[in-house]
């Protein structure tokens, strides 16, 4: 009995080094793969001067926050060395603050949500056994804004300016797009099913606000272009099945 126990000890502890000297399939046609971590958005940002009613007022501009949020994608394998990915995750919420003589003093003038659910196709080198795979990948997201609030102190200014009345309303839009994705990144494969996966995009991304004061008159239109072009720095874990 003794002798068969341990025929099978050495059996199992045989089977165990076998299955991980095997190559396993990391990436290969026909798989899918969902990764959740973590999205660093850093902004390389400018603003054109505050247009109202078509006069640019100087001494104005914004400056947008950086932000970090949750991501979440999904990618099918079409061969063993191109997929097509959906990247999707938790808007993040960015700040903006005051630039120039005339804002800057404000501090925190607004917030804004922003929804960019991206599609991207991706060329993994190496095999689908190989353990490290990078990969090149380009594609389109569409961006969007919601839970757009501004700040007393922004909304009293543009009451003073555009109507002379600091208590008139405003409200503020965001102009929506599609816009091009380029991106870099590797895959380390832990084991057949689970892998580390980090990456580099860069998206070519700017927005018109349109900010909204009603006086006796009329609407009033305060417009600025703000540039964002971010570099989306992501760090996630990946589950094959």
């Amino acid at each position: 009995m003794k002798k068969q126990f341990t025929a099978l000890s050495k059996l199992a502890a045989l089977s165990v080094l076998a299955a991980f000297a095997a190559p396993a399939m990391a990436q290969q046609a026909g798989d899918n793969v969902v990764n959740v971590g973590w999205a660093h958005v850093s902004l390389n940002q400018s603003s054109e001067l505050l247009s109202v009613n078509g006069n640019a007022i100087p001494g104005t501009g914004a400056r947008v926050s950086n932000a970090d949020t949750l991501l979440v994608d999904f990618s099918h394998f079409f061969t063993d060395n191109f997929a097509v990915t959906a990247d999707m995750g938790v808007p993040p919420t960015f700040k903006l603050y005051g630039q120039g003589a005339l804002l800057q003093g404000l501090g925190q003038i607004a917030t804004a949500k922003q929804w960019s659910p991206a599609l991207l196709g991706k060329y993994y080198f190496g095999e689908a056994t190989s353990t490290f795979r990078p990969y090149l990948g380009g594609g389109v997201a569409y961006v969007w804004y919601s839970d757009i609030k501004l700040t007393n102190n922004l909304t009293q200014l543009l009451g003073l300016v555009a109507a002379g009345n600091p208590s008139a309303s405003t409200s503020a839009k965001l102009s929506s797009s599609f816009v091009p994705i380029a991106n870099v990144g590797f895959v380390y494969n832990i084991n057949n099913n689970w892998s580390v996966n980090a990456s580099l995009a860069y998206v070519k991304l700017s927005t018109k606000a349109d900010l909204s004061t009603e006086t006796p008159t009329g609407t009033v239109h305060s417009t600025t272009k703000i540039t964002l072009d971010p570099l989306v720095s992501t760090l996630t874990v990946g589950y094959k099945f």
